[in-house]
């Protein structure tokens, strides 16, 4: 049997093995804390890493709240902006029809008080001239000493010349 002690013994692979088992007892506590420590390590980054990360969503999420909320406001904001132009448009309009209306009414009326002017400076055109021709023929009746059939005369003649009368006032 110590023969096959020695053969056991002579073979590299038992001593391998027993290096291997002997590395493990003297340094194994000491790998296996590095490994932990170094585990450990990671897990801690990865806990930091993903902290960070939740810190930063939560950031994100809070970031696009007011983003909403401003966006809103400026939705609303603009929204009535928009009612006020339009209010004010309407009113403008409002305003210029109104003015226009009595921009009309007031030419119509000037061009109403203008004609009545016309028609009033041609009333007195033809009283003026009526007298004037009235009082040619009342020097002629009063040169001449009329008879009836003169004064007839007379008055026709004055009759017919009033529209010459009348075009020489409105030449000169």
């Amino acid at each position: 049997m110590e023969h096959h002690n020695e053969s056991l013994l002579a073979e590299p692979v038992v001593w391998v093995v027993f290096a291997f088992i002997l590395f493990f007892v003297l340094f194994g506590r000491q790998i296996w804390k590095a490994l932990a420590g170094l585990l450990d390590n990671r897990a801690l980054t990865v806990r930091a890493e993903l902290e960070e990360a939740a810190r930063l969503r939560r950031e994100a999420e809070a970031m696009l709240q007011d983003a909403e909320k401003q966006r809103a406001m400026a939705l609303s904001e603009a929204k009535a902006l928009i009612e006020g132009a339009r209010a004010e448009a309407a009113r403008v309009a409002a305003a210029a029809a109104t003015e226009a209306e009595m921009s009309a009414g007031r030419r119509e009326q000037m061009a109403m008080d203008r004609i009545a002017a016309a028609e009033k400076a041609a009333v007195d055109e033809i009283r003026l001239t009526a007298a004037d021709v009235a009082t040619v023929a009342a020097r002629q009746v009063i040169a001449e000493g009329l008879t009836a059939e003169a004064d007839s005369g007379l008055i026709d003649q004055a009759i017919s010349q009033l529209p010459s009368a009348l075009a020489a006032r409105k030449a000169a």
